[in-house]
Parts: structure tokens; sequence; C-alpha cells
């Protein structure tokens, strides 16, 4: 994969002869620089492709208009978060790297230990949050407090230099990846369409649409199935020959790829709120398979496409070159919101379901405020508190719920990305709160089960969907106020109060049973 690169340092790298051959002696403190420097930008800038690519869909004359309001919202998501504040996800991911190291590459050091020294800096010393969890028993758990653990994979090939790929993925775009252990009737056209329209049409929109789609057939085991799935959902595998041969090399398959991009726009689901955007892309990768067996995987990488490449070489420690003005495509964008009812959420909750009763499933409104922020364990928590006989908080009652979970908050600002999360987490508590005339309407990411529809049909409330990977966006022109209300213990999963102004959402599924999607 080519791109262009910047130099980090050229202290502590230099090349020496050693017993008449020539290695790259590398200080450890540069393995540390340079992770840290490597996921600060992945958590602020994009690649200019991936840009362009939402660009494109917003000057599309066929595009639907809230495909258009989506990128155009994503593209001035990415200008506010290449000011350097507010990172473009507020799920800022577990830290991931891919490294080649050659053979002829001395550290002297414990390269993870090192590693890692760099990836706990970045997250301390920006405004990211902390999602990793550890296990105190098989069913306790506690926020690790500093988003490690991270997971570091090292392999070794031949040369003189230190090649590296830094990912932050998020647990929405995670939680799609799909692996089928299949076989040989698998393998032919009809069979292989059937799988895929099943697995793409299933992925919905709680990942963060227009997505990078990556389909990988074949592999000796499932686990390098899955492992070239990661790597090509970043690109790493681009260039790859489009035709296998007898030594089992893998390929990238066109027609398969092509297929992959249809069946994307045949499921409507648009890049979030209906259209034909799902994808932005599709990679398609053939593996050489054990005769009796084919894994086949489907991921995602989500609009928070957080790669960059990096390489350490006599030269010195060298960093992918992402894009940092990206406010220069906005003249692209054109968001009519004067098509959206304003809803007052400052009124008691009959008020405001009569409110959104008055728009249909699929209407955009602009929301503002007080909301209510509560996910998994604060619903956890009070679902716990009334099966033992404990009231329902009044706030879950008198405001519509939130689920999102705060990156932290910079200096200035009234709170830290502040993106939804993906609503299908908390189902299963839907008919549970609003048969208490609770959590009478949610606002969150993504399609959700048949059971939300029926509640909300049953008992009078609403689902709404905001934009997902539009984080920076929301804590800076939509959030004007933020307060810890409940349970501070839980981090960032605390219960916030948050009055929002003129947020967008739609309204995905109504009081009716109506549905957007």
């Amino acid at each position: 994969m080519k791109c262009e690169y910047r130099k980090i340092t050229d202290k502590g790298v230099k090349q020496e002869t050693i017993n008449g051959r020539k290695f790259l002696t590398v200080e450890p403190e540069v393995l540390s620089l340079l992770a840290q420097e490597a996921f600060h930008d992945a958590q602020f800038y994009l690649r200019t492709s991936h840009l362009e690519h939402w660009a494109s869909i917003a000057e599309d004359p066929d595009a639907s208009e809230n495909d258009k309001f989506v990128c155009c919202s994503l593209l001035e998501n990415a200008a506010i978060s290449a000011e350097g504040h507010l990172p473009l996800c507020q799920d800022t991911g577990t830290a991931t790297v891919f490294a080649w190291r050659g053979e002829g590459v001395l550290t002297g050091a414990d390269d993870v230990a090192m590693l890692d020294a760099g990836i706990e800096a970045c997250w301390k010393n920006n405004s990211l949050r902390y999602s990793q969890v550890a296990p105190l028993t098989m069913f306790e758990e506690v926020n690790t407090g500093n988003n490690m653990p991270s997971q570091i994979d090292i392999s070794y090939e031949p040369g003189n230099e230190y090649r590296f790929l830094f990912m932050a993925k998020g647990g929405g775009s995670a939680n799609k990846t799909v692996l089928h252990q299949g076989n040989k009737a698998l393998l032919n056209e009809k069979a292989l369409e059937e799988f895929l329209r099943d697995k793409i049409s299933a992925l919905g929109v709680a990942a963060c649409p227009p997505y990078t789609i990556v389909v990988v057939v074949g592999g000796t085991s499932p686990e390098q199935n899955l492992k070239v799935m990661k790597l090509a959902s970043a690109g790493v595998y681009d260039d790859l020959p489009r035709k296998g041969d007898k030594t089992g090399a893998p390929f990238r398959d066109k027609k398969s790829e092509e297929l992959v991009m249809r069946i994307a726009a045949e499921t409507g689901w648009g890049a979030q709120f209906g259209g034909k955007y799902m994808a932005l892309e599709a990679r398609v990768i053939r593996l050489a398979r054990h005769g009796g067996s084919c894994p086949v995987s489907v991921g995602v990488s989500c609009s928070a496409h957080r790669n960059i490449l990096a390489k350490i070489t006599p030269e010195g420690a060298f960093l992918e070159c992402l894009d940092k003005n990206p406010a220069r495509f906005l003249s692209k964008c054109l968001i009519d919101k004067t098509r959206a009812a304003k809803i007052n959420l400052d009124r008691p909750m009959p008020e405001i379901l009569n409110a959104l009763a008055k728009q249909h499933a699929g209407s955009m409104v602009l929301l503002s405020g007080t909301l209510i922020v509560a996910r998994d364990m604060a619903h956890a928590k009070i679902h716990e508190m009334v099966l033992e006989g404990k009231p329902i908080p009044e706030y879950f009652k008198d405001h519509p719920i939130y689920y999102a979970g705060p990156a932290k908050t910079p200096k200035g600002y009234a709170i830290g990305s502040f993106g939804p999360t993906t609503a299908q987490r908390m189902d299963g508590y839907i008919e549970f709160f609003m048969s208490r005339q609770a959590s009478m309407v949610t606002l969150a990411k993504g399609n959700r089960a048949e059971g939300v529809i029926k509640a909300c049909n049953k008992f009078g409330g609403f689902y709404l969907g905001t934009i997902g990977g539009a984080a920076a966006l929301i804590a800076k022109k939509h959030i004007i106020k933020s307060e810890v209300l409940d349970f501070p213990e839980f981090g960032m999963e605390a219960v916030h109060k948050i009055t929002v102004k003129d947020m967008p959402a739609f309204i995905i599924y109504d009081n009716t049973g109506k549905r957007l999607y």
C-alpha cells in the first residue's frame, strides 16, 4: 500500500555493522514515541481517500437526501476533529498494533512493553475514552482506567526495516465480525451470493456506515482468515493480484467485490438512514484452504476509519501522513435542516410524545432540551434496583434516554466526543421499562429487535436514531451543558444529564409500529 510518510525522529535510529553484517539498531524509546504519535493522529485525522468517498456521495444526484446528510455531517465531524481537541469517535477503541520486524533490526528491549508505554501515554494525554474492562471474576468487571490491555502482533520478515500498522477498533464495528465455518458446498456463485446477501443485510447500520466491507474466503485456519480480514479492512492487501495460481497465493476477486457493493446498495440501509450507500468500498480476498473446510469471514471498518502506517528505516522513524484539512471538502455540502421539525424536550413526557406523534417514521427532527444519558451498566443497575423493589429514578420517566458514553472532556468544552452507542444492547430492557412508563423515548444508533417495535406500539413509545460516527460534531455543535447525575463510579458509563440544542435525529420507530426501515 503506497502512502506519503513524515519523519517523526531520526534520533535513536542508526545502521551499524556488527561482525561484518549490517543491522538497524533502534533505541526502545523510539517505539514508544512512534506508538504515541500514531494513535494520536489516527484518533483525529483520516486518509484523504476516505474523505473523498464521502464528498463524492454528498455530490451524487442519485444519493438519497439522508445519505447526503450523513456524509456531509461526517465531513463536518472530521473538520472539527482535525482541530485536535475532540476525537473522531467517542469510542476511541482497542489499541491494536500489527508489526513486521526485519530480522536485522535490534532493539535490545521488550518491544511489546515499549509500544504499550506509548499507547498508554496517548490515551492519558489526549481526550480519549478508557473502554477496556478487566474481569475480577467470571461475572464481575472493572474498567482498567488506562485503556489497557492493547493487542499487539509482531511478525518477522527478511530485511532491516520495522513496519507497523496501528489500528483503533471500536466495539460497534468489531461486534459485526462474522466467522462461518463452511465447506466446498459454499464455493459456487449461487451459494456464495445467498450467503453474502444474508450476512451483509444482517450488518445493519449500528456500526456507523458507510462501511468498508471485507469478505475473506478460505484460509488454512479460521485464525488466519480473521487476521487477513482485519488487515484487509485497513488496506494492507489492496495491491494483491486479481487472479490466483497453483502456489496458493492470496488474491482479490473483483467480481465478488462488485457483488458485495451491489448487495449493500440493495439492502436499502444506506449511510444509516436509508439509501444506497451502506458501503463505500469492498474487499474480497480469496485464500488457500484445507480441502475439508472453508472458513468465511465478513467484517467492516466503520466511518471512523482509524488506521495508520508507520516504519523505521536507517533514515529514522516515519508515520503515514493523514489529511489535516478536511474542511476544504465542506464546500461540497449543502445540508437542509429546514425540513426538520423542532422538538422541545423540556416539557412533560406526554407533550414530548404528542409532538413526536405528529411526525411520520423517517422524519428528521431537531431536539433541544434535556436528555438523560444511560447505557449498558446504568440500565443493568436500574433494572436490578426495580427487581429489588426500589422505584425507578424519576429522570428515567421524565426525559428521553440517550444511549451513549463520552470520551474525556477537553478543556473549554461542555463534554468530550459524544456520539451514540449501539441501541441493540439495550433491547432487552425496553418492554420492562416502557411498561412502567419509563424510557418512553430512546435515542441511539442502528436498527433494533422486533420486540422494540412492538413495545413502542403497545406502550406509545418512540425510538430515534442519530448519526453514528459524528461524535465530535455532536459534542461541539449540539451539547451545551453536561453533568454527572447518577452512578459516578461507572466512569464513562455514569448517568449524565445533558442539554442539547438542535441535535438532529430521525424517527426510526414510531408509536404505531411504523418504521424508517
